[in-house]
């Protein structure tokens, strides 16, 4: 079965949307109950984040699998319980789970990209718990991680991992349907290692095959205009307070 964006709870309300990569870290940590409160405040409907999985088997809110990047802290986030991860100072905060995130900001819609399998069972139990189907689009880099997720949450939200993108951009260049494995939006940059993936015409390919567009990561407003005006339909960015000043004027 093939589902469309607009099908999909998700992705009521108008676009363009904008998703607040990380939250909106300019005075709390990145990834964080600070950060998520801070992008909700600016404005923002959509967080994007990431979880890893923890030594007892939750989702860990947390872009790396290690602690180092965002920590005095050396080791990998698997190596310690969700209690442990709490008590970790990431700048005036602990790690939060998936759960955690469901329950405190229950209008917010999670974008999560599941960084580890370890994670799998974690965001399972998170979204069934919080009864959050609706509001959860789940993606990984690895088409593995991605797909065995979605089974076990049958009916929700979902974007492609690299390799899948790569299979739907070239039938897309060549003006083919392109095959679309249990997906509702395209998560991607604009350009990589010298191709380009987001223009007027790819657009409107995409567009042609039900398939939202978001572009990640967008922090200046000159580029965040310019996708806008080619017809995307997301902006993943660092700096959600400059987008949806720009969404919404």
């Amino acid at each position: 079965m093939t589902f469309r964006a607009a099908e999909h709870p998700y992705f009521e309300g108008s676009t363009p949307r904008v998703l607040a990569h990380r939250g909106l870290h300019l005075d709390a940590p990145e990834n964080t109950a600070g950060s998520f409160r801070a992008a909700i405040a600016a404005g923002a409907t959509f967080i994007e984040t990431d979880v890893v999985g923890s030594k007892d088997g939750l989702a860990i809110i947390s872009h790396d699998t290690t602690l180092d990047r965002v920590s005095s802290r050396t080791g990998l986030v698997s190596d310690h319980t969700a209690a442990e991860l709490a008590d970790i100072d990431l700048g005036g905060e602990g790690f939060l789970t998936l759960a955690q995130a469901l329950e405190l900001f229950p209008t917010a819609r999670f974008n999560i990209d599941v960084k580890d399998e370890t994670a799998i069972d974690g965001v399972v139990r998170a979204v069934t718990d919080a009864e959050a189907l609706d509001r959860v689009l789940i993606t990984s880099f690895s088409a593995q991680r991605r797909r065995a997720t979605i089974a076990r949450l049958p009916g929700v939200a979902s974007s492609p991992s690299a390799t899948e993108f790569l299979v739907i951009a070239a039938a897309a260049r060549t003006g083919i349907t392109p095959p679309l494995p249990l997906i509702h939006a395209l998560q991607i940059p604009e350009k990589a290692n010298g191709i380009t993936f987001v223009n007027e015409r790819m657009v409107e390919r995409y567009h042609r095959a039900g398939l939202e567009v978001h572009v990640w990561t967008v922090n200046d407003e000159e580029t965040m205009r310019r996708l806008l005006g080619i017809g995307v339909d997301g902006i993943v960015t660092d700096r959600a307070d400059i987008a949806l000043r720009i969404v919404n004027s």
